[in-house]
């Protein structure tokens, strides 16, 4: 049975991302969390949702032309 509640570190390992934006994730309320003690505790089930959400903005933004280019991404250096 997979773990119910994930780690910030968890989530920062799935996305990809340092643990520092996933933190930042969770304090600004784009993930919901809980705090247990004096650690984050994500639900698997609410980082899957946050995932679907960030897709479908991604599609809209790709569909209105209003995607800005990513800095990371320069096609020129392949």
């Amino acid at each position: 049975m997979p773990a119910r509640f994930l780690q910030i570190n968890d989530v920062a390992e799935i996305l990809n991302i340092s643990v520092r934006q996933a933190y930042s994730l969770v304090t600004t309320g784009e993930l919901p969390a809980i705090k247990v003690g004096r650690s984050w505790r994500i639900e698997a089930e609410e980082l899957e949702a946050y995932i679907k959400r960030a897709y479908a903005a991604t599609r809209q933004q790709v569909a209105d032309g209003t995607l800005a280019s990513d800095p990371e991404f320069d096609e020129s250096q392949n």
